[in-house]
């Protein structure tokens, strides 16, 4: 006796989804375990914002320095420095509302300047947007909210120094980018006693750190390898040495001839 079967279609075809479903949904979990532990799988965005705005970003921001920012000075220093008071600097300061205040003052040896009706503040080291919010600050007590525009009217030239064995030795002012043997011809070039081999190149780092520099001149000009030759800056000390043989006095006694001369050359 035969017995047939009757499929329930409808309840096969469920459950045959049924177990597809759990089958792909178990690898999905699988997958995502597979990824965290490959370090693969991406953090999710708390805000749910993409890019640097999201929280779940981890792209920090680089800020660039700006024009006064300040960099290493064993390394060479800023690029482009803004410009930093100094003694004997000379300042217009003008207030838009306030116009009884507008005066003239100068920096003074110890780096103070004397405000009208407001007193001594500092002023050498600053660059002169510093030096404006200073004065800003100072007249709080008499102004309110003050506007103030300050303007260098006079200050130090720049300059180098060429001492030594020049025709001219001095301190000249520094117009242009000048290098040192342009610097040397413009205090008279060297003298028949100078040692072109060794011309020393002093130059600050900072107060208490000077770089000095020996620049052998002499083979530079011969080889014509004037691009190794040191561009200048404001402050620098060019010093130029007197050749060995030039110290020799002009007239000397017979017995010191014996410094100057071995037997066994004759």
């Amino acid at each position: 006796m035969q017995r047939h079967f009757k499929f329930e279609y409808p309840a096969f075809s469920q459950f045959i989804a049924i177990a597809f479903w759990i089958l792909l949904s178990g690898s999905a979990v699988h997958a995502q375990e597979w990824q965290k532990a490959l370090g693969t799988a991406k953090e999710p965005s708390v805000s749910g914002l993409t890019g640097a705005g999201s929280e779940g970003s981890k792209i920090a921001a680089v800020q660039t320095g700006g024009a006064g920012s300040l960099g290493n000075p064993s390394l060479g220093g800023e690029r482009r420095p803004l410009y930093r008071l100094r003694s004997s600097d000379v300042l217009d300061i003008s207030f838009t509302v306030a116009p009884e205040f507008n005066q003239s003052l100068t920096v003074g040896p110890d780096g103070y300047v004397n405000l009208k009706d407001a007193g001594m503040i500092a002023a050498q080291g600053m660059t002169l947007d510093e030096f404006s919010k200073a004065v800003q600050l100072a007249y709080r007590g008499y102004l309110h909210d003050p506007e103030v525009a300050v303007s260098l009217k006079d200050f130090e030239r720049p300059y180098v120094v060429v001492g030594g064995q020049v025709g001219r030795p001095g301190k000249y002012e520094l117009r242009s980018d000048i290098t040192v043997v342009e610097a040397i011809q413009i205090a008279g070039g060297f003298t028949p006693e100078s040692k072109h081999s060794r011309v020393i190149l002093f130059r600050r780092v900072d107060d208490d750190l000077i770089e000095a520099r020996v620049l052998n001149l002499k083979k530079m000009l011969k080889q014509n390898g004037l691009r190794e030759d040191a561009h200048l800056r404001p402050g620098d000390f060019i010093f130029v040495p007197q050749n060995t043989f030039s110290k020799i006095d002009r007239f000397i006694s017979r017995p010191s001839m014996g410094m100057y001369m071995d037997a066994s050359q004759f």
